[in-house]
């Protein structure tokens, strides 16, 4: 029943061009342009471009599959009934849900493969497969972290145009306050300090160190970990007020 409820949603994945669009296309492209604008820098921590932003668009690429492919749609299910005529048909909410998880770490390591390859192929990227195995253990555990803030983001929403319009403006948004587009300290000052207040910028920090054998555990490395997990906390209290609400109904 899993094998075909995920060959089924991994179908319906590959029809959706929004989808395709924003997690598979815009960022290996953006790869490739920003490496042709500023490939011959070097960034924190001695590293080239493509040691710096390898990792990162890996991570941004994990970000679009789990929250446009996992989130949107829980709120698509949700919206237009499917949640509820669940209940009568032989596929149950479990076997969707975990169909869904299997589907976002299929598509998002594809995109770790993929931004990997172009790496070694088009910048030269060398790699130490020791530190290759560690980030990708890390990388499991984003998505991870991201399924759980994903699930618990969107599930406040009760229309697919709001969740849309959210989607596509936190992506920009993340894009720039990331780490993704350009280094923050490049950035105004206002945009550092919502650099801060972004997840994805501390775990895009962690896993650019974690790929590079730089991770060391000191102040900056546990303000990040503390704030990622605090997010975590806050997302699985969401989840359970979110599951209550829905079982009163």
């Amino acid at each position: 029943m899993i094998a075909t409820q995920l060959r089924y949603d991994l179908l319906m994945f590959s029809r959706e061009l929004f989808y395709v669009v924003f997690t598979l296309i815009v960022p290996p492209v953006t790869y490739l342009f920003m490496g042709a604008l500023f490939g011959g820098f070097t960034y924190a921590g001695n590293l080239s471009y493509a040691q710096n932003y390898t990792p990162s668009f890996i991570l941004l690429i994990t970000f679009g599959v789990v929250f446009f492919s996992f989130g949107f749609d829980q709120v698509m299910n949700r919206v237009s009934g499917v949640e509820k005529r669940i209940a009568l048909a032989p596929v149950s909410k479990r076997t969707l849900l975990l169909s869904g998880i299997l589907k976002s770490i299929i598509v998002t390591s594809f995109g770790y493969l993929f931004i990997t390859l172009l790496g070694v192929f088009v910048y030269n990227l060398s790699l130490q497969w020791v530190h290759v195995l560690l980030s990708f253990g890390l990388f499991m555990l984003l998505n991870a972290i991201l399924l759980i803030l994903s699930s618990a983001i969107f599930s406040f929403f009760k229309t697919v145009n709001g969740a849309l319009v959210f989607s596509i403006v936190t992506f920009q948004i993340v894009m720039i306050t990331g780490g993704f587009a350009m280094p923050i300290d490049k950035m105004p000052v206002f945009v550092q300090y919502m650099a801060e207040a972004n997840p994805l910028y501390h775990m895009n920090q962690l896993f650019i160190a974690v790929w590079n054998g730089q991770f060391q555990l000191d102040r900056a490395t546990l303000i990040s970990i503390c704030f990622i997990g605090s997010c975590v906390l806050l997302a699985l209290f969401a989840l359970r007020f979110a599951t209550r609400r829905q079982n009163r109904k």
